[in-house]
């Protein structure tokens, strides 16, 4: 069963480093029906707690924690079977937004948001769906948008904006297979499928398009 805010008690792992932050996260989601809410300061705390609890509901969690990037422990949940990660985050870079979906994130909300907006998102993700706070969504569909050879805004899809970085990294495509999983012959395909999009199958070129538009590094 899916939990569901009010109808059904659900667990939680917080993990920020403010304490009141984190006070005021347990107790909107108390609010919500959540019947236990444990707290984690840091990456190495909440690992502590994760092992202790094994995989809670929900997870919430901060991408900047003071020993090292919520980006590793989003992987890290996920491998330990936590299916439902949100991350509330002070950034509203689309970078560091994608980079949260793409490690495993359901949803990536702003500590800026007002209190229903984190409920709507928290809800979201209790039922199964995504979420993107509303002021950053439209930031993340600009951020996947690079302008082809004739300067026509063409989107490119996550997958394909991972290759295109690790093309920028220098890697071939058995590298770039062996990073994301995928054959040879799937990255050979995806970087067809950009080139056709962006009106070139030069590699230096769609780097430099994916470079100047901001959608790599």
């Amino acid at each position: 069963m899916v939990p569901h805010p009010r109808e059904e008690m659900f667990t939680v792992l917080v993990v920020d480093d403010h304490p009141l932050l984190r006070e005021a996260i347990a107790q909107r989601l108390s609010s919500m029906g959540a019947g236990t809410v444990h707290e984690a300061a840091s990456i190495s705390e909440a690992r502590t707690r994760a092992l202790a609890s094994g995989p809670c509901d929900l997870a919430i969690l901060d991408l900047g924690l003071p020993d090292g990037s919520g980006l590793d422990l989003i992987a890290e949940l996920r491998a330990q079977g936590w299916n439902r990660v949100v991350v509330l985050a002070a950034s509203d870079d689309p970078s560091a937004v994608r980079a949260a979906f793409q490690a495993g994130a359901q949803a990536y909300l702003l500590k800026s948001a007002s209190p229903g907006v984190v409920t709507d998102g928290v809800r979201r993700v209790l039922e199964g769906g995504l979420y993107a706070d509303p002021s950053v969504a439209p930031l993340l569909a600009a951020g996947t948008r690079v302008p082809a050879t004739d300067n026509t805004p063409r989107e490119l899809s996550a997958r394909e904006v991972e290759v295109l970085q690790l093309v920028a990294d220098g890697r071939s495509n058995k590298e770039i297979g062996d990073a994301l999983s995928l054959s040879a012959l799937t990255v050979k395909s995806h970087l067809s499928r950009i080139g056709r999009k962006l009106g070139t199958g030069d590699r230096a070129q769609m780097v430099a398009l994916a470079m100047r538009a901001g959608v790599i590094r």
